[in-house]
């Protein structure tokens, strides 16, 4: 019997440890998560490869689906042109984080799911409201879709998400992918 898509929300997922506890979450609220790795502002293909790879063993973890868009780092490069001197945290990350964004919502129109969200939020370092508010203006320009604004740093889910990280030895990251983060 073929699932319908009421159930199901793509998540935007920026690696395998962010996106642990979510998808645990997200099973025991009801939905069927479909995991979408969009990352165009990991600076090298090799740092791509490696948070793919984690996320496959998460995805494998959880029996859930995963997409993976293939890596265009001058796709990034071209949408926070002019924004390379920002600080951390500023315009250049809340262009990176739409652009990652618009891609999920533009997916999970091509597949017929009405709900996304994104694991960004677990991180303390990212800034819930501005993440969501970003999401739920995307949603708005489509019909049919709606952005789940979710905290998922809730309930210990940033301890809860590096705890299964370390039980399952996946890769981990010290920095958020772009090389303007780097300096």
């Amino acid at each position: 019997m073929e699932q319908k898509n009421e159930n199901k929300i793509l998540i935007h997922a920026c690696c395998g440890i962010c996106s642990g506890y979510p998808i645990a979450l997200l099973q025991e609220m009801g939905y069927t998560p479909i995991v979408y790795f969009c990352n165009p502002n990991l600076d090298t293909k090799e740092e791509f490869e490696r948070r793919l790879e984690a996320q496959k063993i998460i995805c494998m973890y959880h029996w859930v689906d995963l997409i993976i868009e293939e890596y265009n780092h001058d796709e990034f490069l071209y949408y926070v042109k002019g924004l390379e001197q920002e600080p951390e945290r500023g315009i250049r990350c809340d262009k990176c984080i739409e652009l990652r964004l618009k891609n999920a919502a533009k997916k999970a129109k091509e597949l017929g799911i009405k709900v996304f969200t994104t694991s960004l939020v677990i991180s303390p370092h990212k800034n819930f409201e501005r993440i969501s508010q970003i999401g739920l203006d995307i949603a708005e320009e489509y019909s049919d879709l709606k952005y789940l604004p979710i905290d998922f740093k809730k309930k210990d889910g940033f301890l809860k998400t590096n705890k299964l990280s370390k039980e399952l030895g996946i890769y981990r990251q010290n920095y958020c992918g772009c090389e303007f983060a780097k300096k």
